[in-house]
């Protein structure tokens, strides 16, 4: 009987335990439902990005300042470096030789009006005459030509 009496103390300490124990986790869990309160620009400040990318339009080239070879590379090439739509490659001798014949002159009409699959001025309406004249002594020169282009 004496154990008995010594694990008495025991069990006494324990339900003491026990119910502190209790009571701290209770306290603890009666704040879990409200919101802290928050800081709204600290916040916005603490996740803002690290970097920014801004897009920015190159500058347009002034209308009639543009030369012959800038045409060339964002008109022109698409057709004429591949030979697209059955347009004759740059610096193909052969395929400009007849074209060539016509004259610079000849050669700036069907560039003006369209041939064939290319639409008039290759698409790029905003051309004036003298860029495309430029374009055309570029391209055509590339062939062997001896054009020379509007200032």
């Amino acid at each position: 009987m004496s154990d008995l009496c010594r694990s008495a103390p025991v069990r006494s300490y324990a339900r003491i335990a026990l119910s502190i124990g209790v009571a701290v986790l209770a306290t603890q869990l009666v704040g879990c439902g409200k919101k802290a309160a928050v800081d709204e620009e600290l916040a916005a400040k603490l996740t803002e990005p690290v970097a920014r990318v801004e897009l920015v339009a190159a500058p347009a080239a002034a209308p009639g300042s543009r030369k012959g070879e800038d045409i060339y590379a964002s008109v022109c090439g698409a057709c004429h470096e591949s030979g697209a739509a059955g347009a004759p490659k740059a610096g193909d001798k052969g395929a400009w030789g007849p074209r060539l014949a016509q004259g610079f002159d000849g050669l700036v009409k069907s560039a003006t009006n369209g041939k064939n699959a290319m639409p008039p001025k290759g698409g790029a309406a905003d051309l004036t005459e003298n860029e495309l004249k430029r374009a055309v002594a570029f391209l055509a020169n590339k062939a062997g030509a001896g054009f020379k282009a509007p200032d």
